[in-house]
C-alpha cells in the first residue's frame, strides 16, 4: 500500500511539473495553440522555468483552438502557424499582435517499403491531393523518381481535422501552385477535403502515416524525424528539388519582412529555398489589459516574449526549425516593445 501511495504522489507530481499546472507559490503563465511548434515550446518553457522559475501552462490544441482561446480571454497568449486575417482581426474586441518566434518546414511524409526518398513536383502533390493521382505507381511520380522502383500500392492520404496552422501552410503552398486547388478546395486552418483520412494534431497526423502502409501525409519536420519517416525532395519554383532542413527555411525566410509580420513563405522563389515553409507566432493583446492580465502578468508574460525571441532562439535548431534572422528578430522587438498595459508601456530588459 505504502508503495502505491508512493506512486500516485510521484506520479501526480510528475504530471504537474510536465503540464505546467500552478502550485503553491509558483508563477505560472498559460497558453494554447499551434502543434507545429510544440516540440520547441516544450523545451523553451522548460528552460525557462529553470532559468526563471515561471511556469508555463501551454496546451498545443491546433491554431484554430489557440486563437479562439485567446479571443474568448481563457488564456494568456495564443499561438498560430497562420496569421490572423484583416476580417479575422475585426473579431478581437480589441487589437491583437503577431510575434514571430521560429520558422519550420511542413513535409511530405509517407509509408512505402524501403523508405526511399521520393522527389515530388508540385504537379504530383497537388494530384495526390485532389484525388486525381491514387497510386503510387502512377506514370507522373515515376517520371519524377526514375531510380526507384514504385510499389503498386493505393496512396491514402492523410489530413488535419482539427483547425490547423500546419493546413493553413500546406493549403497556402497549395493555393499558390494549383488554380485547380484554389477554385475546389482554397486555404485555411480547417479545409473540405477531397480526399482522406483526418487525425488531430501534427503527431495523430505523423502517427497514422507510420501505422497505414501507403499514406501519405504533411507534417512539421522534427515529427517526421521523431518517428523515422521518410519524407520528400520538393521540388520549387526555380525547377530545384530541395529537401526540408534548416538552411533551405531560411532560405525561404529571406525575404523583406512587413512591420506586422503577418507573412507567407510558401512557393519561395529562393533558387535553394523549401517551398513548403512558414513562421509561427505567439498572439497577444496589444493593450496587454484588455486580455483580462494583471499589471504582473502582463510583465511576466512580456518578460516571456523577450525572452523566446532571444536566450530561447538558442533551442530552434537543435529540434531542426529555423532560428528567427537578425531581421525578423528586430521585428519581434519592436512589436514587443509596443506591447502596453492600460495604455502604458511596460518593462523591458535586454538582457532578461
Amino acid at each position: 500500500m505504502k508503495k502505491l501511495i508512493y506512486a500516485l504522489f510521484f506520479g501526480l507530481f510528475s504530471l504537474s511539473f510536465v503540464t505546467g499546472t500552478s502550485m503553491a507559490g509558483s508563477k505560472e503563465l498559460t497558453g494554447a495553440g499551434a502543434t507545429f511548434p510544440y516540440p520547441l515550446y516544450s523545451r523553451i518553457f522548460s528552460e525557462y522555468y529553470r532559468a526563471h522559475g515561471v511556469k508555463v501552462n501551454y496546451q498545443a490544441i491546433g491554431s484554430g483552438g489557440g486563437i479562439r482561446q485567446l479571443m474568448a480571454k481563457i488564456v494568456d497568449f495564443g499561438a498560430s502557424d497562420a496569421y490572423v486575417d484583416d476580417n479575422g482581426l475585426k473579431k478581437f474586441s480589441a487589437p491583437i499582435v503577431h510575434i514571430p518566434m521560429t520558422a519550420g518546414a511542413v513535409v511530405l511524409s509517407y509509408n512505402l517499403p524501403g523508405n526511399p526518398k521520393l522527389k515530388l513536383t508540385p504537379s504530383i502533390i497537388s494530384g495526390i491531393f485532389l484525388g486525381k493521382i491514387t497510386r503510387w505507381d502512377d506514370p507522373e511520380i515515376a517520371k519524377a523518381n526514375p531510380d526507384i522502383k514504385l510499389p503498386k500500392l493505393n496512396i491514402l492520404v492523410i489530413h488535419r481535422s482539427d483547425g490547423s496552422g500546419t493546413t493553413f501552410i500546406f493549403s497556402d503552398y497549395l493555393s499558390k501552385i494549383s488554380n485547380e486547388w484554389q477554385k475546389k478546395v482554397g486555404r485555411g486552418k480547417a479545409l473540405k477535403w477531397p480526399v482522406g483520412l483526418g487525425a488531430k494534431g501534427n503527431a495523430g497526423v505523423a502517427g497514422m502515416i507510420k501505422q497505414i502502409p501507403g499514406a501519405i501525409g504533411y507534417v512539421e519536420l522534427i515529427y517526421a524525424l521523431n518517428n523515422h519517416m521518410s519524407y520528400a525532395a520538393v521540388q520549387n519554383r526555380s525547377g530545384n528539388f530541395i529537401e526540408p532542413s534548416i538552411n533551405s527555411v531560411s532560405a525561404a525566410a529571406d525575404i523583406e519582412l512587413p512591420d506586422d509580420m503577418r507573412v507567407s513563405l510558401t512557393d519561395t522563389s529562393a533558387e535553394q529555398g523549401y517551398p513548403i515553409a512558414g513562421f509561427t507566432w505567439v498572439l497577444v493583446y496589444k493593450d496587454l489589459k484588455n486580455g483580462g492580465l494583471s499589471k504582473d502578468k502582463a510583465q511576466e508574460l512580456i518578460n516571456l516574449l523577450w525572452w523566446m525571441t532571444h536566450q530561447g532562439q538558442r533551442y530552434a535548431s537543435p529540434l531542426h526549425y529555423a532560428p528567427l534572422s537578425k531581421v525578423a528578430q528586430r521585428k519581434a522587438e519592436a512589436i514587443i516593445r509596443s506591447i502596453v498595459y492600460n495604455g502604458r508601456p511596460l518593462d523591458i530588459n535586454p538582457g532578461y
